[in-house]
């Protein structure tokens, strides 16, 4: 003879509701360990950690994304990618001071903070298109990332760390000598 609970089948996920809230609970959690930590030590961490208040919801949106499913998904998936991809370029140019980055930072948000999102939501959803196409567009954005940041920090020197005067001229050859190795390499392959 079974008992009535024995039929039923067993639930041993959390549901979405319970999981969004149990997320946003730990997040203020930690948020208020942190403020408690610099009023003790006297720390202003709010002038070095304030992009949280942009890094955080797009985690959550994109948390969001994983428990939404379907084409609303892939959309909160991107929009969570960008908004948290921001927040680190604005978590790593408060902490080095280096503003000037943003000459070139916005390929990380796009292309290739939509890139990433598309891939890791594939790879959380088993869908091996969004994770190709993902990642297909994350490596265009790291290239057109690359090419920005040597011209820009090489060549214009923006933030300082660059060649100085030297940089454009030595950017300029081996931009050239890319292209030559590139043609090269195409008339041999013919």
């Amino acid at each position: 003879m079974t008992t009535p609970n024995e039929n039923k089948p067993s639930n041993t996920g959390l549901p979405a509701a319970r999981l969004l809230s149990l997320f946003f609970g730990l997040a203020l959690i930690a948020l208020g360990g942190l403020l408690l930590v610099g009023q003790l030590w006297h720390l202003n961490l709010g002038a070095v950690l304030w992009p949280l208040f942009i890094l955080a919801p797009g985690l959550l949106l994109f948390v969001l994304a994983l428990l939404v499913g379907g084409n609303g998904g892939e959309g909160l998936a991107v929009v969570g990618g960008i908004i948290t991809t921001v927040g680190l370029i604005l978590l790593f140019q408060n902490m080095t001071g280096l503003w000037a980055t943003w000459a070139y930072a916005w390929a990380l948000i796009a292309p290739t903070s939509v890139g990433v999102s598309l891939a890791a939501y594939g790879l959380f959803k088993g869908r091996n298109d969004l994770v190709k196409s993902g990642s297909s567009l994350t490596g265009v954005g790291l290239v057109m990332f690359l090419a920005a940041a040597a011209f820009f920090e090489l060549a214009l020197n923006i933030s300082g760390l660059g060649f100085g005067p030297l940089g454009l001229p030595i950017f300029l050859i081996a931009l050239g000598v890319v292209l030559v190795i590139v043609n090269i390499v195409r008339a041999l392959r013919k």
